[in-house]
């Protein structure tokens, strides 16, 4: 294999994200970073480099172990890096964040209020 492989193509090779397509929008909307750099679509990956990739709203650190710039299946795949992630929070921190229902529109004045209260700002 090569000294180096394209970090869009890497990241969808080693089934962090689901097309090479979503691989470069997530690297040129700024949700991809290597060795600690913003990383583009052609940047070069190579062997022991970390790549940070946000998907979801959930952050993977991954180190690199092996360069593949194809598709591989899921068993290969999780040979190819060193997950370095933090484990995700515990269900019932999860459970205690409140959310809106979807479709719910803009919350009203009183709403308002009730969540800068609860995130801790000023009121005036």
């Amino acid at each position: 294999m090569s000294g180096s492989v394209r970090v869009d193509s890497w990241t969808w090779s080693v089934r962090l994200f689901k097309t090479r397509s979503a691989a470069a929008s997530a690297c040129r909307g700024g949700h991809v970073r290597v060795d600690g750099a913003t990383a583009k679509p052609s940047t070069p990956v190579t062997i022991g480099a970390e790549v940070r990739v946000r998907v979801h709203g959930v952050e993977k650190i991954v180190e690199v172990a092996q360069l593949v710039n194809k598709r591989v299946g899921a068993p290969v795949a999780a040979t190819t890096y060193i997950d370095h992630s933090p484990p995700p929070p515990p269900k019932e921190v999860l459970a205690s964040i409140p959310r809106r229902d979807r479709g719910a529109g803009r919350p009203t004045k009183k709403e308002r209020r009730e969540l800068d209260r609860l995130h801790g700002f000023n009121e005036d």
